[in-house]
């Protein structure tokens, strides 16, 4: 059977070629490690190298795990953290369900409701539930580094499993990176061995299911509560007992645009997990979420042989083509104004050692946007060029 689309697509080619356009030479043996494609907001091509061509994506994949995620959870979905004060014995539970922003600011807010709902005036132990989330989650291209994006993932996380610091010159010690967090004397000897003078280190396994806890001891602290017992890693005990619900004030939207602006693979796959959750029940899996992503990648976007491996980019085994790649950023459309603003386009980039990609929109001089996607994947080479001479092919597009 003849493919409409592939012929219309060479015919597109050869005549950009031929009009000299010139975003450099047609396909050949020295750009086989590039691919690129520029189409108008109808998803009619206007320029295309390797298009069918797999590469890595790097971090232009989260718009993907992005996409999936509104549509799964809905843009205004906001996460809740569960919570039940029982009377008898003054023991608090806490069950978090994967609240990528689970930060300083939002657990003392969820203390203060605590109080305001329940009353404590006193608190034996604090029991955290991380059940949501399997126990034995491993994220594919993460190591065991001091960079913030090795965090691991989990139900209840806070502060990106990351610790904040720097060195206090006038007091001659370490203090917390971030105001509004407080820099536990547990984690000194970690920062003493990073060597790091300042900046963010991941948490271990074990320190990063406690931290919750000792965050929310400290904030409850603060305002006079007093905590008698310990943090404890348990089961959500409700039998009866009534349960309240803390929702976030993020909003997804919110979070998206957070997750694109930073470039925040920690936020990534704690997406892609709940969306698994969400899709196929619980505990969250990264085997379910990648099935949840790829089902909607076929439902929704019609991709097929899309090789993910997770949410963020960060593995080297995800591949994706310039044409798939583009048939995401026609959905993504509506939500362009998450991404970062250059003035001269909407985009995301991605890199990886000898990755360079960068995806986006470019606004046209006739009010459209022009979605674009150029993947290079080879060492040494950026896609710097390419994209003047497609924000220069598109300038030439008038009302």
């Amino acid at each position: 059977m003849i493919d409409k689309r592939k012929i219309i697509t060479f015919i597109v080619f050869l005549t950009v070629c031929t009009a000299e356009l010139s975003l450099g030479p047609c396909v050949n043996a020295d750009s086989l490690n590039t691919g690129v494609v520029l189409a108008d907001n109808q998803g009619r091509i206007i320029y295309a190298k390797n298009l069918e061509k797999q590469f890595i994506p790097a971090s232009i994949l989260k718009i993907l795990t992005s996409l999936a995620a509104i549509d799964i959870l809905g843009e205004n979905y906001s996460f809740p953290t569960q919570y039940l004060f029982d009377n008898s014995s003054h023991d608090l539970y806490i069950k978090g369900f994967g609240d990528p922003l689970f930060i300083s600011e939002i657990i003392e807010k969820l203390c203060n409701e605590i109080i305001s709902k329940t009353q404590a005036e006193q608190i034996h132990n604090i029991i955290l539930d991380h059940t949501y989330f399997s126990g034995q989650i491993k994220i594919p291209g993460r190591g065991n580094s001091l960079n913030p994006y090795d965090a691991s993932a989990g139900a209840l996380c806070a502060n990106f499993n990351t610790i904040n610091f720097k060195w206090n010159h006038q007091k001659k010690k370490f203090v917390s990176g971030e105001h509004q967090t407080p820099l536990l004397s547990m984690f000194y000897k970690d920062i003493q061995q990073s060597g790091l003078n300042q900046g963010r280190i991941p948490l271990s396994k074990q320190q990063s299911l406690l931290y919750p806890g000792l965050l929310i001891k400290y904030f409850f602290e603060q305002h006079h509560i007093k905590i008698t017992g310990s943090i404890l890693l348990d089961n959500f005990d409700a039998r009866g007992r009534k349960i309240y619900s803390f929702q976030s004030p993020f909003k997804l939207t919110d979070i998206v645009q957070k997750l694109l602006k930073f470039s925040n693979n920690f936020i990534a796959n704690q997406i892609l997990l709940v969306i698994g959750a969400k899709t196929f029940g619980e505990p969250a899996t990264i085997e379910k979420g990648l099935k949840a992503l790829n089902l909607f990648s076929e439902q929704n976007l019609n991709l097929k042989n899309i090789k993910i491996h997770e949410g963020s980019g960060i593995s080297r085994s995800n591949l994706i083509t310039p044409d798939q790649m583009l048939q995401i950023l026609l959905k993504f459309m509506p939500y362009h104004s998450l991404l970062k603003n250059s003035g001269k386009d909407f985009y995301k980039t991605g890199t990886l050692s000898g990755v360079r990609t960068r995806i986006g929109y470019i606004p046209g001089g006739d009010s459209r946007l022009y979605p674009y996607v150029i993947m290079v994947n080879q060492e040494g080479k950026g896609y710097d060029s390419i994209l003047s001479k497609l924000i220069e092919r598109v300038g030439r597009f008038e009302m």
